[in-house]
């Protein structure tokens, strides 16, 4: 079912954050800009933090706990896929390994939003400087490993524009957030606050964008009547392609042309069959061990219905399963 899909983990997750934004900006727009204790003297514009610190701290740790676990869950299906065929399949250890490294800096970050949430700016300043960047920093690097990845599965599968754009974005992503961050942790250093507010709620919206991007990544494994998911069709064109090296295959829809005989001669459905040695047999000889044999074998790997595709476990480089 399309709408019972890993699709909404990423459309959770970027609900809850930018829902929770939202929610802390106005209420504290609607109490009239008020001078939190954890703001510096010259300090205007509050801190995501320092609204988070009073008041809606609960609303601050509920946001970061569901934001980065629904992420994570993302990150966790986008692979789960990959390897089960429901995805463009990775085609290397390499590959997989990146990946791996992407849900890892994942799962940090996580950690870091989590713990600057609950120790707040006000009674535990450095330990919630320390959890920001953990953050920052896990976030940044894990795109860094899904842009590459994304760049040599774009590479393999080049018929799938999805994989480039995604990889445009994550790179986007990674751009202006480290220059963004630097521009942050400058003017905080140097005590100019107000900007140093502004740019962290400019951080925090484009983290908004990179969370919906995985939209991207997990919506073409979603099965309907219109749409068959992306390894599904993968597999397809690799047994097709099995086939013709194979010296011919029927088509994927049907099955191997009747033969209808006698014991003197051998009559095809098709008056230029004889020559195809896939259709040379006779009635009650099992096909194995001789000419044929390969074909027969390529069509009992390939289910009937799309619907068996999913269950197989194939995709591995020899004995290693990710």
């Amino acid at each position: 079912m399309w709408w019972l899909s890993a699709w909404w983990f990423p459309v959770i997750s970027a609900g809850m954050w930018l829902g929770m934004l939202l929610a802390m900006f106005c209420s504290w727009e609607a109490n009239g800009h008020p001078h939190l204790a954890s703001m510096s003297p010259n300090q205007h514009i509050a801190y995501i933090s320092d609204i988070g610190a009073f008041g809606l701290k609960p609303l601050f740790i509920t946001g970061a706990v569901i934001t980065t676990v629904f992420l994570d869950l993302g990150f966790m299906s986008e692979r789960w896929l990959r390897h089960y065929g429901r995805l463009a399949p990775n085609t290397s250890r390499v590959q997989s390994a990146l990946s791996s490294c992407a849900i890892f800096f994942a799962i940090a970050g996580t950690l870091g939003l989590i713990l600057l949430s609950i120790f707040d700016t006000y009674h535990h300043h450095k330990v919630h400087d320390g959890c920001l960047l953990l953050f920052i920093g896990g976030y940044i690097i894990s795109a860094i490993f899904l842009c590459a990845e994304y760049q040599r599965l774009g590479i393999h599968y080049r018929q799938h524009r999805v994989l480039r754009i995604s990889f445009w974005i994550k790179l986007t992503f990674i751009i202006l957030e480290i220059a963004l961050a630097i521009v942050f942790a400058s003017t905080s250093w140097n005590n100019h606050e107000n900007v140093a507010a502004v740019f962290e709620w400019i951080v925090a919206l484009i983290f908004t964008f990179y969370v919906l991007s995985f939209l991207l990544d997990l919506w073409p494994s979603v099965r309907s009547k219109r749409h068959v998911p992306q390894g599904w069709r993968e597999r397809e064109a690799e047994l097709e392609k099995e086939a013709g090296r194979n010296g011919g295959l029927p088509p994927l829809d049907q099955g191997p042309a009747p033969i209808t005989t006698d014991q003197n001669a051998t009559t095809y459905q098709n008056d230029d069959s004889s020559d195809n040695p896939a259709t040379q047999g006779y009635r009650g000889t099992n096909m194995t061990g001789g000419q044929g044999s390969h074909i027969q074998s390529a069509l009992s790997k390939y289910p009937a219905e799309h619907n068996d595709l999913g269950r197989q476990k194939r995709w591995g480089i020899g004995r290693f399963r990710f």
